[in-house]
């Protein structure tokens, strides 16, 4: 199996509030990944990862009150994913091949249909049964993503809230969810997300509250939507970012 080394790791800047930028929040106490290498949480413990795969399931890692199941959603036009997870029947598994020397990693793949409407992809909740999580003690979210060479590299984080996720019991016009578009490359790349730069998608959706409520959020989501195209996304070490505690 390869393995990326450290240095072929490169982190997305996103500048922080007071424009700080990642690199330079709690660089000196970054926790250590599960292979020995050092992640930048942004001031955070271990305790702020949500899911590095490393336990080789379909359930995200179960402590600071978490323990949400993973699953993978496709459209009904016609699209494919692998593997076929939660929503979908089967049983999320992970990969082998994860960011920063790590033995796991999320992974999933198909092609989309040709029409107007189309998406598939990974996701995760926070609790077990699916309900809202208080995230508020953070300032974001970050990840490591990577695609494979023959894949689009074009994916949206999506962070369903209160307000976006009929859970929540408040949309007419659910799904359009706060979020961020994303364009990943074939080596992996830490994405730093603070949830004050996450924003719904034009034109649709209602309620449009204007920002996402982190004192109410269901889970983490990364879509494709590019219609005709393959994919083969990776996603490794999630996690909380930016301890506000």
């Amino acid at each position: 199996m390869l393995r990326p080394s450290k240095s072929s790791i490169t982190l997305a800047l996103v500048m922080l509030a007071g424009g700080t930028s990642a690199c330079e929040l709690g660089s000196s106490q970054a926790p250590e990944s599960s292979a020995g290498v050092s992640i930048d949480l942004g001031g955070c413990s271990r305790a702020a990862v949500i899911e590095d795969g490393e336990d080789n399931d379909h359930r995200v890692i179960d402590h600071s009150d978490r323990g949400g199941y993973m699953y993978t959603f496709l459209d009904e036009a016609g699209s494919t994913v692998e593997p076929t997870a939660g929503r979908l029947g089967g049983t999320f598994s992970q990969a082998e091949g994860g960011a920063n020397g790590s033995m796991y990693a999320a992974h999933f793949s198909g092609t989309l249909a040709s029409g107007s409407t189309v998406f598939a992809g990974y996701g995760l909740n926070f609790v077990n049964p699916k309900g809202p999580y208080d995230a508020t003690a953070y300032d974001g979210v970050t990840f490591f993503a990577r695609r494979g060479p023959d894949s689009t590299g074009a994916v949206r984080l999506k962070v369903p809230d209160v307000n976006t996720d009929p859970d929540g019991g408040v949309c007419s016009e659910c799904f359009n969810d706060f979020g961020s578009d994303l364009q990943l490359e074939e080596e992996w790349t830490q994405f730093v997300l603070p949830f004050e730069t996450l924003s719904q998608s034009q034109g649709w959706g209602a309620p449009r509250p204007g920002s996402i409520d982190a004192s109410q959020i269901y889970g983490l989501q990364f879509q494709v939507f590019s219609p005709g195209a393959s994919f083969d996304i990776w996603v490794d070490d999630i996690s909380f970012y930016g301890c506000t505690e």
